[in-house]
């Protein structure tokens, strides 16, 4: 198990990302949680096996179908041991 700190610029507040983003950590059993930020990006604290997180992060570089992804960012964080994966209002 590992924990990723990930940040998504571009467009993607308003436009469905995080139920996206919500949807396929659910679909790869990520734990953890997905927020809109104040400066426009939105940010991921991700957690689970090498393989899960490897396949999560590829699809953020795409992103849900009405985003456009400038730039993914993801550094190694410490693990916090999430329960699910949850949308942070």
């Amino acid at each position: 198990m590992k924990h990723l700190d990930i940040t998504i610029k571009g467009r993607v507040q308003g436009v469905g990302f995080r139920a996206w983003a919500k949807y396929v950590a659910d679909q790869q059993g990520v734990t953890g949680t997905v927020k809109n930020e104040p400066n426009g990006d939105v940010t991921i604290a991700a957690e689970g096996d090498d393989l899960s997180l490897d396949l999560f992060l590829d699809e953020c570089y795409t992103g849900c179908d009405y985003c456009t992804v400038t730039s993914v960012e993801s550094n190694e964080g410490e693990l916090k041991n999430y329960r699910n994966f949850v949308i942070v209002k």
